[in-house]
C-alpha cells in the first residue's frame, strides 16, 4: 500500500488480536480486568511544529503541541499508559542545527515519555553530541544491542526497564540498527552492534522467566520490512526468529502503519509489530487487555495527530 494511502486510512485501522497461545478470537470472550495502553512515536526527526496548510498530503497535521492535547486526553482516558519512541529523535528541521538535540529532549520530558530507543540519527551530532544532551531528557534510553562500554554514552542506557501499571508487571527492551554504512565511524566511535536475534533471545528469557514479566514490548529501529534477499534483520523477522515479544515498536524505515501487523513467533504465537511513519503524524495506540489469569488480548490503531 502506498504511504499516501496509509496516512488516510490511519485513524480508520484496528487490530482484535488475542496473544499468547489463544490465537485470533473476539475480545468479547476474554474477561478483561486490567487495561494498559502504550502510545507511541518513531522517527519525529525534529519535527516540532505542526505542518502547513500548504505542505501537500501532510497539510495541517502533526506538531508537539497538538501530539500533547492528544497524550493529555488519551491519559485521561487511562491512567495505565506508557508512551515510548523507537529512535530518530534528532534530524530533519533547523530546530535541530541551532539546539542540537536539546529543544526534542525537552519537548519528550514535558510529555512524559517514558522511554525511548536510540536511531542511526540520533548520532547526527556524534555520540558525543548525544551525551551532552542527555541532561535535558527525564525519560529513560533503553538500548539492548549497542555495548557502550568503551564510549561516554557508558552507564547512561540500560538495555530494558521495568514498569509496573495496575499490577501489571512491563518490561521493555531496545534494539538499534546497524550503524556501518549509515553513521561515519568518527560519530559513534567504538560504540558496538551486537546481534539483534541474539539479544532479544537474552531479553525475552530475562524478562519472561526472571523477571516474570506480564507484558514484554520491544522498541526496535531496525526497519518494518526489507526486500527479499536482504540479510538485515528487520521487525518482521525478528518476530518470527524470536519467541515472548508480545509487541514490537518500530522505526527506521518510516512505515505507516493503520494497524500493528500480526506475526506468528517461533512458537506459533502471535506477535504485535506497529509502526507509525515520521515526522509526528501518527501517534500508535495500543490497548492490551488482562484477564484475571492475565492472558492478554490487544487492540491497536495509529491515530492521526
Amino acid at each position: 500500500m502506498k504511504r499516501r494511502e496509509f496516512i488516510q486510512q490511519a485513524s480508520l485501522g484496528t487490530a482484535l488480536v488475542t496473544l499468547g497461545s489463544y490465537g485470533l478470537q473476539s475480545f468479547a470472550t476474554v474477561n478483561k480486568t486490567s487495561k494498559i495502553t502504550i502510545l507511541h512515536t518513531n522517527d519525529v526527526h525534529s519535527h516540532i511544529d505542526a505542518f502547513g496548510p500548504e505542505d501537500g498530503r501532510n497539510a495541517n497535521k502533526g506538531g508537539v503541541a497538538r501530539r500533547a492535547s492528544l497524550i493529555e486526553s488519551l491519559r485521561a482516558e487511562n491512567p495505565n499508559t506508557l508512551l515510548l519512541d523507537a529512535g530518530d529523535i534528532f534530524q530533519g528541521t533547523p530546530y535541530f542545527n541551532y539546539y542540537g538535540g536539546e529543544l526534542e529532549f525537552k519537548l519528550m520530558s514535558k510529555l512524559k515519555y517514558d522511554a525511548a530507543t536510540i536511531g542511526n540519527h540520533d548520532f547526527d551530532n556524534s555520540i558525543d553530541g548525544l551525551y551532552a544532551q542527555l541532561p535535558h531528557a527525564k525519560f529513560h534510553f533503553i538500548s539492548a544491542n549497542y555495548d557502550f562500554s568503551n564510549t561516554i554514552m557508558d552507564t547512561h542506557t540500560k538495555p530494558y526497564h521495568i514498569f509496573i501499571k495496575d499490577g501489571i508487571k512491563i518490561g521493555v527492551f531496545g534494539l538499534g540498527i546497524e550503524l556501518n554504512g549509515l553513521v561515519a565511524p568518527n560519530m559513534f566511535k567504538e560504540t558496538k552492534y551486537l546481534d539483534p536475534v541474539e539479544i532479544s533471545q537474552d531479553m525475552t528469557r530475562i524478562l519472561k522467566d526472571d523477571e516474570h514479566c506480564d507484558l514484554i514490548i520491544c522498541l526496535s529501529h531496525l526497519g518494518y520490512h526489507y526486500r527479499n534477499g536482504s540479510n538485515k534483520i528487520s521487525d518482521l523477522s525478528l518476530a518470527a526468529k524470536t519467541k515472548n515479544i508480545d509487541l514490537i515498536i518500530g522505526g527506521h524505515t518510516h512505515t505507516f502503519l493503520p494497524k500493528p501487523t500480526v506475526v506468528k513467533n517461533i512458537e506459533g504465537k502471535n506477535t504485535l509489530v506497529n509502526q507509525v511513519g515520521c515526522y509526528g503524524i501518527n501517534l500508535g495506540k495500543i490497548d492490551f487487555y488482562f484477564d484475571s489469569d492475565k492472558n492478554k488480548s490487544a487492540n491497536g490503531t495509529s491515530i492521526i495527530v
